[in-house]
């Protein structure tokens, strides 16, 4: 299916593309000539876009993927890797994909990978970091970090492990082999593999359905599931939540309006539930 997606105004992005469809937003990691390797411009232009959709009301899912039909994203652009981290315009070399991964882990809404190619590297974490990954059946994983003198010892080799389990992810960083959209589906890396042609409809349509369901539900649920890798920032992000849903509650707006009416708040009318 032809859909017109169009670009989000707010923004001039030069490394990605932002764009928006009833209600799904489209980022797209845009150096097709790289096999969409991040540099630390793509990664800042990338964080921005996930801010807006944090606080974007008609924004329900986000889709990330790569540009062309070559590559989701194969990691960080070797060519500004320097000391340090990858050196931006600026001089200063960052690792602020890290940044962009506990966005997505935090982003209130689905995250889903639109995997369409090559996801090597820190775009094999950039993929397993999202909420669901589809991938195309061209598409290919792996880890390089120990080849290049890299590794992602966060969420890539954490959650990774938690995925696929802690022999299969020593063999994903040990031997850095690269594993088809078919064997990736087996060993629970993506949710399901389609023909490239079909890849953004199938993510649109999943999309799609999430959008008919209660956007409290799905935010509570992901920060239910992330809560325990996540540990005490976990904790603190479904905390939040929680504190959001009981300010809907009227025990809490008794407390607010008794502080601005110079009285004693009345919480012995609320029930007390076993």
């Amino acid at each position: 299916m032809k859909r017109e997606w169009k670009k989000i105004e707010a923004f001039d992005f030069k490394e990605i593309l932002f764009e928006e469809y009833q209600g799904i937003a489209k980022i797209t990691i845009n150096r097709p000539r790289y096999r969409n390797a991040f540099t630390p411009r793509t990664t800042w232009e990338m964080s921005q876009a996930f801010a807006y959709c944090r606080e974007a009301q008609d924004i329900g899912v986000v889709l990330l993927t790569g540009a062309g039909d070559m590559a989701f994203c194969a990691g960080g652009d070797m060519n500004v890797k320097g000391r340090g981290g990858y050196v931006g315009e600026d001089g200063v070399p960052r690792l602020n994909v890290l940044d962009v991964q506990m966005q997505i882990r935090r982003l209130p809404k689905p995250v889903v990978a639109m995997v369409n190619g090559y996801a090597i590297g820190g775009g094999h974490v950039l993929h397993l970091v999202c909420d669901l990954s589809i991938a195309s059946e061209n598409a290919i994983f792996g880890q390089t970090g120990p080849r290049v003198g890299s590794f992602d010892a966060g969420f890539g080799a954490s959650y990774l492990a938690r995925i696929v389990g802690q022999k299969k992810a020593r063999e994903i960083w040990f031997l850095c082999r690269q594993y088809n959209a078919e064997e990736a589906e087996r060993m629970g890396l993506v949710n399901k593999v389609v023909p490239f042609d079909r890849l953004e409809d199938e993510c649109v349509e999943w999309a799609e359905t999430m959008m008919q369901h209660s956007p409290l539900a799905l935010r509570m649920i992901k920060a239910g599931l992330n809560a325990e890798l996540d540990g005490q920032a976990g904790i603190q992000e479904l905390a939040g939540d929680a504190t959001m849903l009981y300010y809907f509650l009227d025990e809490a707006q008794e407390g607010g309006k008794a502080f601005l009416e110079k009285r004693k708040p009345n919480f012995k009318k609320y029930p007390k539930l076993p």
